[in-house]
């Protein structure tokens, strides 16, 4: 019955949500239920065989020789500065559109954050623009593969090679995502870098039920190094050959991941459905721009992020929420305008695509149990929106 209720009960907007992860578990409840129940039945809380099964099943699908769990995305992230061995003052380039842990990371290790633009239309870290942020003491690129697409990564790699840098893939939300190069050769997102990071936050596309992160690593060597750091720069118990950190993914969240990576292809497949309907319902109206789909890189759509042309896109997101349905803004404000980062120098101006993007930007629900008479009711209001502004 709450299953039903759930998702049958659409007609009244106040049940839409921007993530429905209730009906998601009701799903796969038994599966879900049996996996938790072995862990406590073994009470191998941390470091449990299901963390070992479940890296190597990640590996597995993302086609990489290693994935080393973590307790979070923005840990993910820490671990591979500290296994690249970044030194303060080192400076890493990074998108100023995009979630705060990217940056917050290069900050908190006493490293320098260079902000770089984005492409207008795809959101996506410029490669000229990446370019242009190379100093003498530049030593990686942070691309984000951000709302479900991956970067430009054979521009990036091309430029990383010829200077001689490092590169970081931030996949915590294209996870699944397929890159493909201009000679046909396909890779999964977060195995081109020299690393690849990703988060397990519950809204994530494989979501656990808390926090959880990985990184996707090729090389043997460093795989083993960054593991280490993240138990306490330990190998053996009590043995400590590095200066490490407390990261680990728990056992239960290990346990849960493993039933979710099963579908995760099928989630993917999915939120394109989600993504297509609302293309075919909006995608022409001048007022407001869909997604663009970057032609070598598959989408997964953690969001589906229109941008409002002309007029403002406070005023949609206000007439969406007087009807009960839900709408993010991500992000309101870039991260070189940030209150936190305004000791790197950077001002108004610099970034003047992130600046745009941020008063423009607004995604729409998007989730694995969404229904045509559910969607139905959001872009018909969508519509309502801009027939009454004079914006059709």
């Amino acid at each position: 019955m709450p299953l039903i209720t759930n998702l049958m009960n659409i007609k009244n907007p106040s049940k839409i949500q921007m993530v429905d992860l209730y009906s998601q578990y009701l799903y796969l409840k038994e599966d879900i239920d049996a996996a938790i129940a072995e862990v406590i039945e073994t009470s191998s809380y941390i470091n449990g065989p299901a963390v070992n099964k479940f890296a190597s099943e990640l590996a597995d699908y993302n086609g990489i020789k290693h994935v080393v769990p973590c307790a979070n995305g923005t840990d993910a992230l820490q671990l591979a500065m500290m296994g690249l061995e970044l030194k303060p003052g080192d400076e890493v380039i990074v998108p100023s559109f995009t979630y705060v842990a990217t940056a917050e990371v290069i900050a908190l290790l006493g490293l320098t954050p260079v902000f770089v633009d984005v492409n207008p239309d795809t959101f996506l870290i410029d490669p000229q623009s990446v370019k242009e942020g190379i100093t003498a003491r530049t030593k990686a690129i942070v691309p984000v593969h951000l709302y479900g697409q991956c970067a430009d990564m054979e521009a990036i790699m091309a430029i990383a090679k010829a200077h001689h840098l490092y590169v970081i893939e931030d996949t915590a939300q294209a996870i699944g995502a397929d890159y493909t190069f201009s000679d046909g050769t396909k890779k999964k997102a977060g195995t081109i870098g020299t690393i690849g990071t990703t988060s397990f936050f519950p809204s994530k596309n494989l979501g656990c039920y808390g926090d959880g992160g990985a990184l996707f690593i090729q090389d043997e060597t460093l795989a083993r190094k960054i593991q280490m750091i993240a138990n306490h720069g330990q190998q053996v118990k009590y043995y400590h050959d590095l200066v490490g950190v407390n990261s680990r993914l728990d056992t239960l969240q290990a346990a849960i991941l493993r039933v979710k990576l099963k579908e995760l292809d099928n989630y993917c497949s999915k939120r394109n459905s989600t993504a297509n309907f609302y293309d075919k319902h909006l995608g022409n109206f001048a007022a407001l721009s869909c997604p663009q789909r970057v032609g070598n890189s598959s989408h997964v759509f953690h969001q589906y992020t229109i941008k409002c042309n002309s007029f403002n896109r406070d005023e949609l997101k206000q007439f969406l929420a007087e009807r009960g349905i839900p709408s993010m803004v991500y992000y309101p404000v870039p991260l070189h305008l940030q209150k936190a980062y305004q000791s790197y120098g950077y001002k108004e101006g610099d970034f003047p695509v992130s600046e745009e993007l941020s008063t423009e930007v607004l995604s729409l629900p998007i989730h694995t149990e969404q229904h045509e008479e559910e969607l139905r009711v959001i872009t018909d209001t969508i519509k309502e929106f801009l027939t009454t502004n004079n914006l059709a």
